[in-house]
């Protein structure tokens, strides 16, 4: 006969078989222990890992048992090396939306073309005898041409004889050819009187001279 005592005893031991709700519970409060979560992978882990799960399908290397965290390690490091040179080879990305570029206006008029363009054009207007429009395209393919160069400034608020005078400081030689340039500029545009091959012509070979002559000094323009 099982005395009172001993049946006390065994019913505080836990059965040595739990039934499922009981098992579950254990497997619970186990799984909740510190070390588990000290063993879970961190963030860097993940992100290796997938690194080099991905240069394994790409290149399908053999990697041998216990050296895939070494290999994961060296792709994250090759990734960071390509990304350092991309930016020392070309440099930080850039926004893609700018402010307004100074030299977007010239003359008081939204102008985009290059000196090549705008001498392109002129010539053009010049073989079909439209004199007008060769002139000032001319006139503006010198303008934009020193520029280009960083000869001569032109903020959008300097005036044709404004830019004449600071190009002749920079091209002493070519004074007075480039303040007659800028009144045939000005007649043209504002009617005073119409453009002519033989200006036209005058306003080409000043523009030639100067885009292979060399300047003397840097000043800013004044209005």
């Amino acid at each position: 006969m099982i005395s009172p005592a001993w049946s006390a005893a065994t019913a505080a031991v836990p059965p040595l078989t739990p039934d499922d709700d009981e098992a579950r519970r254990w497997a619970e409060q186990e799984l909740s222990r510190p070390v588990y979560a000290e063993a879970q992978p961190t963030p860097f882990d993940l992100f290796a890992r997938g690194v080099a799960e991905f240069l394994a399908d790409l290149l399908d290397p053999e990697i041998p048992a216990g050296w895939e965290s070494v290999f994961a390690v060296v792709a994250v490091a090759v990734v960071v090396i390509l990304l350092v040179a991309a930016l020392v080879i070309w440099g930080a990305p850039r926004a893609t939306r700018r402010g307004v570029d100074r030299t977007a206006v010239l003359f008081g008029e939204p102008e985009a073309r290059t000196a090549h363009d705008l001498r392109v054009e002129a010539d053009a207007a010049a073989s079909r005898g439209r004199w007008d429009d060769a002139v000032v395209l001319r006139f503006r393919a010198l303008a934009r041409g020193l520029t280009e160069r960083g000869v001569v400034d032109a903020p959008p608020g300097a005036t044709v004889h404004a830019f004449a005078r600071s190009a002749a400081a920079v091209f002493p030689s070519s004074a007075d050819a480039l303040e007659a340039a800028a009144d045939g500029f000005d007649d043209v545009r504002y009617l005073r009187r119409p453009g002519s091959a033989e200006l036209h012509r005058e306003i080409s070979r000043l523009d030639e001279t100067l885009t292979s002559a060399r300047p003397v000094a840097l000043p800013a323009v004044t209005t």
